[in-house]
């Protein structure tokens, strides 16, 4: 087999170990959101609640799972490959000395800053009673978990370049379980002998657990050998390259999170016909958008994280066929995944939100916003999942110029259409994921645009024939599944959780299956080649080890 789809096999079969992962991570996740659902509703607690863990999550986003991340991951793997395990633990080492005092003053100051955040950012809340001062109090309870996520970040770039993904990916289920768990401990069943919320006692149970998410990779990074010492080391020269990059990076990475961290900013204050702020628009976009993170981390992040130690090392080498093509082959899979993801999103949006959310204190009203918004949402799946590819595949090549001219273009585009769509057009929240989208999916493309031009081709004309085949394949599934999901909820109720439920019960399945089918009457290339690494990896490890 050619190194180069030996390359690919590795990525395909890495990316289906972190895809089970992610997908546990992304049940437990909507577990979580269908709990908040239920106990709380889109109205002004959770508002509150998003809005609070919007500020340390976007510092995560961006600083952890970011920039971090794909500038870490590069440099360790590079060292790792160069120079051996030693020099490449010291080198995590001396980031580690560096970065925890840094990040523990970022979560000081936004603690004791938080209301002057808050009212920055979301100045629509302090016009209904009680929501300002509620946000704030959340706010900092959750400040600290940016610290936790980025020891957490860290430690999952060392295993990722160790070629162990399992765990790392795995640690954000035990974060939301423990989240859940503990959350609805110290809300219910402790906070009112202790004298607060319940919305408080799940943000406690949210900060706990980014700490149980770096906690449960430690015994793992152990047995790589890496054990913590402090290391002041400034002038090392791996330390100053994640440096270098890190901060490119992180606007490079921004621009999907600063989006929207920027759709709540404007939802925030979004007014009914008489000019009073509504409750619900933040809450609308907030559920949707943790739900499109299902197919996201599925298919965008297991490939993404997967493909950069690979085209790393690749780029290391000097060995830019190998790296062209294996970036290619990572971008076809991405698109065999998430187009039909979109067209299935785009039609089961309704009874998809009213299954997963629609009971306790989330009426059939939130249902309807939250789909609207959903659908919107999902028309940038594509561009989200490609951007999660290339951008590091940037940082692997040393160039953190081009993404982070990109993402700034991005951003401003984005606000700019977030403001004629509601101060001009005075449109919905649903335009607000609509700008999103559409903003990532240029994104993507101008992403894609620089790297062809970088490398001399990203095997263009493939990329586009495999996505026309794609494209017709996911259109015929999407009307067989409209046809059928309607057909179904119409014979059982209409609305109901029943007709739902049996809707997608029969749909999903349907759907899946033939999606496969046309693919493979298509002849999809991406489709055989991941049927082929597949295949290969279960032959060997069915092979006789004597």
């Amino acid at each position: 087999m050619p190194d180069s789809e030996s390359g690919h096999a590795q990525v395909v079969r890495k990316a289906g170990v972190v895809s089970l992962a992610v997908f546990l991570s992304r049940i437990t996740g909507l577990v979580r959101e269908i709990t908040f659902a239920g106990l709380f509703g889109a109205g002004m607690v959770y508002d509150a609640f998003v809005a609070a863990y919007r500020i340390p999550n976007l510092l995560r986003d961006l600083l952890a799972e970011g920039a971090l991340s794909s500038a870490f991951v590069t440099t360790y793997s590079q060292a790792l490959s160069e120079e051996g395990a030693k020099q490449a633990n010291s080198l995590s080492n001396r980031l580690a000395t560096l970065l925890v005092p840094v990040v523990a003053v970022v979560c000081v100051a936004g603690t004791v800053f938080a209301p002057s955040i808050v009212q920055r950012l979301f100045p629509g809340y302090a016009a209904i009673e009680g929501k300002f001062e509620l946000t704030v109090l959340l706010t900092r309870i959750m400040m600290p978990f940016l610290l936790f996520v980025v020891l957490a970040a860290k430690a999952m770039g060392v295993l990722n370049s160790h070629g162990k993904f399992g765990i790392p990916a795995l640690a954000s289920t035990l974060s939301n379980l423990t989240s859940v768990g503990i959350g609805l401990l110290l809300g219910f069943v402790l906070g009112p002998e202790l004298g607060f919320e319940p919305i408080v006692g799940m943000a406690l149970g949210t900060l706990l657990g980014g700490a149980v998410q770096y906690g449960c990779q430690v015994p793992s990074l152990r047995l790589t050998g890496l054990r913590f010492r402090p290391e002041a080391a400034l002038r090392d020269p791996g330390v100053r390259q994640v440096l270098r990059l890190m901060g490119p990076a992180t606007i490079g990475a921004a621009a999907v999170q600063i989006n929207v961290m920027v759709n709540s900013v404007f939802a925030s204050r979004l007014a009914d016909a008489s000019g009073e702020i509504i409750n619900g628009p933040v809450s609308w976009l907030g559920y949707a958008f943790r739900f499109m993170q299902l197919p996201l981390g599925l298919f965008g992040v297991a490939i993404a994280t997967a493909t950069l130690p690979v085209i790393s090392r690749e780029a290391g080498a000097g060995r830019i066929d190998e790296f062209r093509d294996t970036l290619s082959r990572s971008l076809g899979l991405v698109f065999l995944l998430t187009i039909p993801s979109t067209v299935g999103l785009l039609v089961l949006s309704q009874p998809l939100i009213g299954v997963v959310y629609e009971r306790g204190q989330f009426a059939a009203s939130d249902t309807e916003q939250t789909a609207l918004a959903l659908a919107f949402y999902c028309l940038g799946l594509v561009g989200y999942a490609s951007t999660k590819v290339l951008a590091p595949a940037f940082y692997a090549l040393d160039n953190v110029r081009i993404p982070m001219m990109v993402s700034v273009f991005s951003i401003a585009l984005n606000y700019t259409l977030n403001f004629v769509y509601i101060e001009i057009l005075g449109w919905g929240h649903w335009a607000l994921a609509l700008s999103t989208s559409l903003v990532a999916t240029l994104n993507s493309i101008l992403l894609f645009v620089f790297m062809r031009s970088r490398l001399g081709g990203v095997g263009g004309n493939r990329l586009l024939r495999g996505g026309i085949k794609i494209g017709a394949a996911s259109a015929g599934m999407g009307a067989c599944c409209w046809i059928c999901a309607r057909f179904v909820e119409a014979a059982l109720g209409p609305g109901t959780f029943v007709g739902r439920l049996a809707a997608l019960l029969v749909t999903v399945p349907v759907g899946v299956g033939l999606i496969y089918w046309l693919c493979r009457l298509l002849r999809v290339p991406e489709l055989e080649l991941a049927r082929s690494a597949i295949m290969a990896s279960l032959a060997r490890r069915s092979e006789p080890s004597g």
